[in-house]
């Protein structure tokens, strides 16, 4: 029984490494798309799609530059979460890379996507949706944060794994426009509209699925190696 147990913790482990290993290498597809952002040229991708109006309200261009380069940091800081043999190896590491992801998402990601919300394509749904992704995005991480200062290690693994998927509709955002379009042929406001939304409840409701089968659980067997600790 023990041995099966200990073939599914490292099957468990595996799995937390290749998805890790998926979201490294979005955030660094992704970082081609942010750095000719930096170029500073209105007209280019995105920002070609809003008009000059917006594009001129110094409050839209900070919280879109802000939002891109914070976006790419707590992505990759959210993946090395994931990562339990790096908690074996370095706990300290670890400390200070959910201290960036934090602090991503709470000082800069989170307020500069509130700020880019009021402008969102698409209209109120839209406006809405990104919304309220940012204000649940903001709540769950801090929460996170919380939980693991009060060494509630289970529930902050829980609370971890909701901020995380909120972090990861980005990457969803993107996966789901491009079936939507290849197998339902929809329109592009139609699609826009629905990821907006899909994104991020989408990923919730698989996050909260997997605390119901045991995510915490699983965690702290891989983070602490089956042994009932903290994070010191």
């Amino acid at each position: 029984m023990k041995s099966r147990q200990t073939d599914i913790s490292y099957l468990f482990e595996v799995l937390l490494l290749l998805f890790s290993a998926a979201v490294f290498a979005f955030a660094f597809l992704m970082a081609t798309k942010i750095v000719p952002y930096f170029k500073f040229e209105p007209i280019h991708g995105f920002l070609g799609t809003k008009t000059d109006r917006v594009l001129g309200k110094p409050h839209f261009q900070v919280s879109f530059y802000i939002h891109i380069a914070s976006s790419f940091f707590v992505m990759v800081a959210g993946a090395l979460q994931l990562m339990p043999v790096l908690y074996r190896q370095q706990p300290r590491f670890h400390r200070i890379v959910g201290q960036i992801y934090v602090i991503g998402i709470l000082v800069f990601a989170a307020p500069s996507g509130l700020g880019l919300a009021f402008y969102a394509n698409g209209g109120l749904s839209a406006k809405v949706g990104f919304t309220l992704q940012c204000l649940i995005w903001w709540i769950l991480t801090y929460q996170a944060w919380q939980l693991a200062r009060k060494k509630h290690w289970e529930q902050h693994a829980a609370a971890m794994l909701c901020s995380l998927a909120v972090t990861l509709a980005a990457m969803s955002l993107r996966l789901e426009s491009y079936w939507m379009v290849q197998l339902f042929d929809t329109k592009p406001i139609e699609t826009y509209v629905t990821v907006t939304w899909l994104s991020w409840v989408g990923n919730l409701i698989i996050a909260y699925t997997l605390i119901q089968l045991g995510w915490p659980v699983w965690m702290m067997r891989a983070f602490f190696g089956g042994k009932e600790s903290g994070i010191g």
